[in-house]
């Protein structure tokens, strides 16, 4: 074959250091969703929907055919920690975690996965992102040890 195709999808989700809740302000909030989505398409990781509440971030996005994905987030949360402290002298100590979760999506469950981003204010009015977190390792069946989990 002389073309080289893909169709990966990967929801990824990170949270700020110590889950502290910088982005309650919900324009600064949009524009940060926005401008990870503008980030990620320019990684040529295309991306279907970018989410989340005040201390964490959703992505579902299709991982480009020349990009690792830890090479995609670790340049997500970079660029993006750079663009968040410029926003201005409250966010001068903003810091993501150091770790991620990144979970594979069928082309079946994509419409869900983004609607489950969508909905994300609603969800986390009766569950925390350590709840939520757990849950989603759980349902993947990722082995690991929650000492480490939090940052």
């Amino acid at each position: 074959m002389s073309q080289s195709l893909s169709a990966v999808y990967v929801h990824v989700v990170f949270s700020t250091k110590d889950r502290r809740p910088f982005f309650r302000d919900l324009e600064v909030r949009g524009s940060l969703h926005a401008y990870l989505g503008s980030v990620s398409g320019e990684l040529g990781c295309n991306p279907l929907i970018t989410g989340g509440v005040e201390d964490h971030i959703h992505m579902l996005a299709r991982l480009g055919r020349e990009m690792t994905q830890a090479g995609w987030v670790k340049e997500l949360k970079r660029i993006s920690s750079i663009w968040v402290k410029r926003v201005g002298s409250d966010y001068a100590t903003f810091e993501w975690q150091s770790g991620y979760g990144a979970f594979s999506v069928s082309q079946s469950n994509v419409g869900a996965v983004c609607q489950y981003i969508a909905n994300q204010i609603e969800h986390h009015r009766t569950m925390s992102f350590k709840e939520e977190f757990l849950v989603l390792l759980k349902r993947h069946e990722l082995s690991f040890d929650e000492r480490y989990l939090w940052d």
